[in-house]
């Protein structure tokens, strides 16, 4: 294990907890209810809100309330509001082979919460073969997450565009003026902040986090990232926090992060590093924001985000190297930090300073972000298996199930049962 780095240990840890419980305050007043109506969930961070009491155990035959194949391509995670699940997927055109496709109607899918019964399928915008570059194997033409945020359903297809709908999919406004060459396709999700829908836009050159207005879907800014990376593409989903009474969007990128004002794009502080390709959304815990620096040799950095300019040299609090995830968002819980390699090591290490609780090998081939219901973590590989874990400084397995299928989303909760999306389906798991 590489012994962490600090620059001094004298953060108040009152402060920390305030600053904590500030975050706590400003996710709640955000959420509408307890709906799954975004990218990791009501607090955006993974975990579940108390009293979901969802299986253990489950299996392709068990615990399946119902398995409703999906149409076209898609990676987009499920959300839910108001008994209704909403997806992206890019569908062949014309009766192309899903393999084999140029083509494709870039879609919303709605279907009912309960018994998965498909309900429409809204085609938002057309991708043409000569705007299809070739794409990761891992990814997908419907990689980014819908919002759902009151009457309205926002949903993001990278460089290819952003559309807004209503909650029966009627369309609202599109726009496709962003359009920039991509390296392995579009990836990260959108935030949404009081009237600004913000997202990054890093692809071959001139990388960006960019803002639209909700009503009307024009650009409300754009701020330019501050470093020349030799490999400026990168995926992340941003982060929302309130520090000191100011929202923060945090939007790490190629070799930096930017904590960003989301009103107009003016940069409040940022930190340094070496990397790219980077995917994991970044949380925030104990008041610092945990983030990973992704390929290739990914770095878990914490950052104390009260300060100005670049803190590189000052707020950069600590650093873990070795089987930090290049792919999966992490998970953090009273004091402590859980996450994923992409190839199954699980590390637990303390927040405050960055020490080494545990890590165990838990499978191979980890994409999906995992999630946290009561005091139990699930980690999803992308063959199927999900592997639940109890919450602690012990490592404690509680149960593998597998459904046998290919899988890359991460996991929803609606109320006691659990989504997942597979690479042709989708399953409502609930006992």
């Amino acid at each position: 294990m590489d012994k962490p780095f600090r620059f001094g240990r004298s953060a108040n840890s009152l402060i920390a907890i305030l600053l904590a419980c500030g975050s706590i305050l400003w996710h709640s007043t955000l959420a509408q209810s307890s709906d799954w109506y975004r990218f990791r969930g009501p607090s955006g961070d993974g975990i579940a809100e108390p009293g979901s009491d969802v299986p253990i155990e489950w299996s392709s035959e068990h615990h399946v309330a119902f398995r409703t194949s999906l149409a076209g391509q898609g990676w987009s995670s499920p959300v839910v509001s108001k008994g209704r699940i909403y997806l992206s997927a890019a569908i062949p055109m014309d009766g192309e082979d899903n393999e084999e496709a140029t083509n494709f109607h870039l879609s919303l899918l709605i279907l009912d919460a309960q018994s998965g019964t498909l309900l429409k399928t809204v085609a938002l915008m057309q991708q043409t073969a000569e705007k299809s570059p070739k794409i990761h194997k891992k990814n997908s033409h419907a990689s980014p997450t819908p919002i759902v945020a009151g009457d309205r359903v926002f949903v993001h297809f990278g460089y290819q565009g952003t559309a807004c709908v209503d909650l029966d999919g009627k369309l609202l406004w599109t726009n496709r003026d962003l359009y920039f060459k991509p390296v392995h396709g579009n990836g990260g999700t959108p935030v949404l902040v009081n009237d600004r829908l913000i997202f990054t836009c890093d692809g071959l050159k001139d990388p960006k986090v960019v803002a639209l207005d909700t009503t009307t879907g024009k650009v409300a800014w754009e701020t330019a990232r501050p470093v020349d990376a030799d490999r400026k593409f990168s995926f992340c989903t941003p982060l929302v926090i309130n520090v000191n009474g100011r929202t923060q969007v945090i939007a790490p990128g190629s070799d930096c992060v930017l904590a960003l004002d989301p009103v107009g794009g003016d940069v409040i502080w940022q930190v340094r590093y070496t990397g790219y390709s980077v995917i994991p959304k970044p949380i925030y815990h104990a008041g610092l924001v945990i983030l990973s620096t992704s390929y290739d040799s990914p770095s878990m950095l914490a950052i104390d985000p009260t300060g100005q300019g670049d803190v590189t040299e000052t707020h950069l609090k600590w650093s873990l190297r070795r089987n930090v995830p290049h792919t999966p968002s992490m998970l953090a819980q009273d004091g402590l930090i859980y996450s994923i390699s992409d190839d199954g090591i699980a590390m637990c290490v303390e927040a405050a300073a960055g020490e080494m609780i545990y890590k165990k090998r838990v499978g191979g081939g980890f994409s999906a972000s995992p999630i946290l219901v009561d005091n139990r973590i699930y980690y999803t590989d992308e063959a199927g298996l999900t592997t639940v874990i109890a919450t602690g400084r012990d490592y404690e397995v509680l149960a593998e199930n597998d459904l046998g299928e290919r899988t890359l989303a991460s996991m929803a909760v609606d109320g006691n049962a659990l989504l997942i999306r597979t690479a042709n389906a989708i399953y409502r798991i609930e006992e």
